[in-house]
């Protein structure tokens, strides 16, 4: 028997919330417009509406799903950040919020000062770093650069679908090796590489470590080896003047902060996210 939008809303959103999930009711809206191929607003809008079984079949799959631990976002394939719709796929790690300060430092940095700029964003997963600048900044060019190709087609995807290229392109690369000569020099590198300590990830959430690429999450042993690395063998390919700006970890400022430091980068400093919780390191080559 058909059903209403609303009707599928109400028995979805409650088997999610029985199941613990905080954001319930986002979640449930999510998998709706997915299942409808609706937009959101068009989606809100038709509530009362009746639809077909095949969505209701669809939204019930994908709930199921969601119950077994799926993250939503590998669910629908999509995600937002910054306010851009981005493709994602298990193949890439799900862009956080907290990462928006990423974006916020490398914009402060830039506006006013060098709106042409030339951009690495390594370990780029989804590009949403990268994309989220490049759209900000319509006269830069930014490069973003991964080992994993798979991951590079997700961001490949993302830059067309933003409308970004031909400013904004893709290049496989290994962000622990030295860059070749031949990627030129960058006003601003700007990374969230993978920065949880081998022994924490059995002990992250299971939507995290059973569905997120393993390889965008491990560290090293301390978590900082990618730091290591790039600070030592990138830090070259970065402009006089220019920065280096990293996401980091829960406690791992300080340390990477030395890193910076010791490499010679000067004026090194952290900016807070929304918590309190000491989330973006940067220094100035």
């Amino acid at each position: 028997m058909p059903k209403t939008y609303n009707e599928i809303y109400i028995d979805a959103r409650r088997k999610l919330r029985e199941s613990g999930i905080e954001a319930a009711s986002l979640e449930t809206r999510l998998i709706l417009a997915h299942a409808s191929g609706k937009e959101m607003e068009l989606l809100l809008r038709d509530m009362n509406l009746y639809t077909s079984d095949s969505v209701a079949e669809k939204v019930a799959e994908m709930v199921d799903r969601r119950l077994d631990g799926e993250p939503v976002a590998y669910i629908t394939g999509s995600w937002e950040f910054y306010g851009l719709p981005l493709t994602v796929t298990k193949d890439v790690l799900i862009p956080r919020n907290d990462t928006e300060l990423l974006v916020d430092t490398a914009l402060h940095a830039l506006r006013g000062r060098k709106m042409d700029a030339r951009i690495i964003d390594l370990c780029t997963g989804s590009g949403c770093i990268g994309c989220a600048i490049a759209k900000e900044l319509p006269a830069s060019h930014v490069v973003l650069a991964d080992l994993s190709r798979a991951a590079l087609q997700v961001a490949k995807q993302n830059a067309q679908k933003l409308k970004l290229n031909p400013r904004v392109s893709c290049v496989e690369l290994d962000a622990r090796t030295a860059p070749p000569m031949m990627l030129g020099s960058f006003d601003l590198l700007v990374c969230n590489p993978p920065y949880i300590p081998k022994a924490d990830i059995a002990g992250l959430d299971s939507s995290v470590k059973d569905f997120e690429p393993m390889s965008a999450l491990d560290g090293g042993e301390d978590g900082l080896d990618f730091y290591r690395a790039i600070i030592e063998k990138w830090r070259n390919v970065v402009r006089l003047g220019g920065l280096m700006i990293f996401e980091v970890g829960i406690g791992q400022a300080i340390r990477v902060m030395e890193l910076m430091e010791k490499a010679g980068l000067e004026d090194v400093s952290c900016a807070q996210d929304t918590q309190g919780i000491d989330r973006v390191v940067f220094g100035k080559i």
